[in-house]
């Protein structure tokens, strides 16, 4: 079974955030991460929203995002991530 990372984005530079999104997909790829949506948030329905932009990916495993994300592919991003915006990354667990 797939597993899914989820990101919530509050953005603070949006031309470093250019930058980010254009290549955190390739860091992903070796790992077989892949996009399987994102958007600007568009209507709040319920609860506080303080982020603008959701992502949503896809992986074979946990253990191949653990190892996306320690790889220093992405860790060369994480300065401009950080920079760009608020960024909460999470594995959710299916039930």
């Amino acid at each position: 079974m797939a597993n899914l990372l989820s990101a919530t984005v509050q953005v603070k530079d949006p031309e470093k955030l250019q930058v980010y999104v254009s290549q955190v997909g390739a860091t992903m790829a070796p790992h077989g991460g892949k996009m399987v949506a994102r958007g600007k948030v568009a209507k709040q329905i319920s609860g506080e929203v303080k982020h603008q932009i959701e992502a949503m990916f896809e992986f074979p495993s946990v253990e191949a995002i653990d190892t996306w994300y320690a790889s220093d592919a992405y860790q060369a991003l994480i300065p401009n991530r950080d920079e760009a915006a608020y960024v909460t990354i999470v594995v959710l667990n299916p039930f």
